[in-house]
This record gives structure tokens, C-alpha cells and sequence, in this order.
């Protein structure tokens, strides 16, 4: 195999996801949660009870791929790998869909 995705495009799963990366919503969304992740870290560091509740709003905005890796051991930076991953992968799901939306591959309903 030369490295390539069979499929309808036969480009390779790289390009695909750099193309659905690059998508105007999945870049927004992108920023929404690295502002979202940055806000709960500064409200968790800020906060001397212990008792911050912040982490979970970056959990529940980059569900569900996030909560797959909640699951790994109990540390900061985990929290941020699983935030990261679930934003990432939900970005590619959002690209994805923007792009089929505008170059509009369904079936004519017409017919």
C-alpha cells in the first residue's frame, strides 16, 4: 500500500485531516476550546479551596472523544492530553462535515 486511504478521493488520511483542520468552523471551535482550557486552568491554579469545578466545562465542550481518554491516570497533564485530543478529533468531525455541506456530494433530492 503507498500510503494512501482507499476510497472516493484516494488521498492519504494526513491530507484529509490537515483539509479538515483548516475549515473556518473547525478552527473556531479550536480556539473556543484552547480559551476554554486556558479558563479553567487559571481558575483551578487561582483558587485555594481545591474545590474548582472549572476542568469540567473543556470536558463536557470536547465530549465525547474527550471522556474516552478521562480514564488515564489521575494528573494535570492528563487532563490536558484528554482536552487536546477530544478538541482535535472533534475539529476533524466538524471539517469533515463542512466540507461535505459545501460541496454538496448528497443525492438530488429531484429526482
Amino acid at each position: 500500500m503507498t500510503g494512501t486511504v482507499s476510497g472516493r478521493s484516494g488521498r492519504s488520511l494526513p491530507r484529509r485531516l490537515r483539509q479538515a483542520l483548516g475549515e473556518v468552523a473547525a478552527l473556531v471551535y479550536l480556539g473556543v476550546c484552547a480559551v476554554l482550557l486556558g479558563w479553567a486552568v487559571v481558575v483551578t491554579a487561582v483558587d485555594s479551596s481545591g474545590e474548582s469545578m472549572a476542568g469540567v466545562i473543556p470536558l463536557l465542550a470536547t465530549a465525547p472523544a474527550s471522556l474516552v481518554l478521562l480514564f488515564l491516570p489521575d494528573h494535570a497533564a492528563m487532563f490536558v492530553v484528554a482536552v487536546v485530543f477530544g478538541a482535535l478529533a472533534n475539529a476533524a468531525v466538524i471539517g469533515w462535515c463542512a466540507r461535505a455541506l459545501r460541496r454538496g456530494d448528497g443525492p438530488d433530492p429531484a429526482r
